[in-house]
């Protein structure tokens, strides 16, 4: 019997696959502490795991262990190098989550373009009478939407772009031209020069030393006066103190910001006071039906693994 660790709680529904299986047993565990984890994974054959770091430590001190399956797509919380030593698969969620994301990408630009928030508090606070000193509004119809990052996601949000007549253009040095141009959009090879000319930019590329602080505030000052930045990926990939530099300069129009640099964010964040960025705590993924989808392909991953039929597409190139 294979022995599982459910580091974090999944959805109900994923617990169920492993409950009904009777060639695993598991465990689900909410202390995230190194000492702790180390003790409980040393005869794991596999585990699943949210968005604590899994250092190499804890990686180091299993002695069975061959499959880790991420709740997610993101995996920069676990420690690839120790991984690919021990000879581990990593998987992730990947077809669980591109709808939520794209949906809340969506609504991110909308709510910046619209001032929702903004004009909500308005009518709230009394001053409805006062609507004609309010700032206009923008629309997206025919405006200029940068995809940076072409996976599932960024597939699917090309969709909700294009409905609403948006030009989409796409960088994705792994992705095709013609691939692209099949969904509806227009690759570009370079992002700092595309950049200049778009409405909107949408980021879905992984952290990694090649991304990090990619959006520095040398490329958000030549952007557009009337940009929106959302990123939706991974903290760390824009510069927050050039943001919030940048938003004051009135350098670019708004932000949206899904994930920071550090979670949760430091009290002194400047972001977290700044009315022109629109923020969110990690939940672009936070639907019902998505966390219900996620949970069961954490767990479903794991069982493909040991009987040999997880896809390549899921699973992580270390």
């Amino acid at each position: 019997m294979k022995k599982i660790l459910v580091i974090q709680p999944i959805h109900e529904e994923g617990i169920n696959l492993l409950k009904n299986n009777s060639n695993f047993e598991y465990e689900v565990v909410n202390n995230v502490d190194t000492e702790f984890l180390k003790s409980k994974i040393k005869d794991c054959d596999g585990i699943s795991i949210r968005t604590a770091k899994l250092s190499g430590e804890v990686i180091k001190a299993a002695n069975n262990l061959k499959i880790i399956s991420r709740h997610g797509v993101g995996y920069d919380n676990i420690d690839l190098e120790v991984s690919k030593k021990k000879d581990i698969t990593l998987a992730i969620t990947a077809t669980a989550n591109a709808v939520a994301v794209a949906e809340h990408v969506m609504f991110m630009i909308l709510n910046i373009s619209k001032r929702g928030s903004m004009y909500d508090d308005t009518v709230k606070s009394g001053k409805f009478n006062e609507r004609n000193k309010l700032p206009k509004t923008v629309e997206l119809w025919n405006k200029n939407i940068l995809i940076a990052g072409f996976g599932r996601i960024g597939q699917a949000l090309i969709k909700r772009c294009l409905g609403f007549e948006m030009n989409v253009f796409v960088f994705d040095p792994f992705v095709s031209k013609e691939f692209i141009e099949k969904r509806g959009g227009t690759k570009v090879d370079n992002l700092s020069k595309t950049s200049k000319d778009m409405d909107a930019m949408s980021l879905h590329i992984p952290l990694n030393d090649e991304t990090k602080n990619i959006i520095n505030y040398e490329l958000l000052k030549s952007m557009k006066k009337n940009c929106i930045i959302i990123n939706a990926a991974r903290g760390g990939i824009v510069n927050e103190v050039d943001l919030d530099r940048a938003l004051n300069e009135n350098l670019i129009f708004g932000a949206g910001l899904d994930v920071f640099e550090t979670e949760p964010p430091a009290a002194n964040n400047p972001l977290l006071k700044n009315k022109k960025v629109f923020l969110s705590p990690h939940t672009a993924a936070f639907t019902e039906e998505c966390m219900t989808r996620m949970g069961k392909e954490t767990i479903q991953n794991i069982f493909d693994f040991f009987d040999g039929s997880l896809e390549n597409s899921k699973k992580v190139k270390l």
